[in-house]
């Protein structure tokens, strides 16, 4: 059997993150979930009628199950962060761009 000791291990090196980046993701990314929530709840919403008879249409039917299920889908996503450096640093990058394009959307739907 071969010696493993002096084989590298497969994960790289675990790089710090600044308070602020940390917390600046979060923020962001936390935003650009409850947006796509607002969003997908309108969405998802019956046409014409109420809540309660959705039942009598087939489409709306469809349209509040799926828009129900994709929304305990972003909760669930909610309470997940980020698992590393590169992870806060993509969502900072990435809420930068993409808070105010999921708040745009938000105001065209509403």
């Amino acid at each position: 059997m071969a010696n493993l000791e002096h084989l590298p291990e497969a994960k790289s090196p675990a790089s710090a993150v600044s308070d602020r980046l940390r917390v600046a993701a979060i923020v962001l990314r936390a935003v650009f979930i409850c947006t796509l929530l607002a969003v997908t709840l309108r969405v998802s919403m019956p046409q014409n009628e109420t809540i309660w008879t959705a039942y009598d249409t087939p489409a709306d039917l469809v349209r509040l199950l799926l828009g129900l299920f994709v929304c305990i889908w972003l909760v669930i996503q909610l309470f997940y962060g980020p698992r590393d450096a590169d992870g806060y640093r993509t969502w900072f990058y990435l809420g930068l761009i993409a808070v105010p394009f999921a708040l745009i959307c938000l105001y065209a739907v509403w």
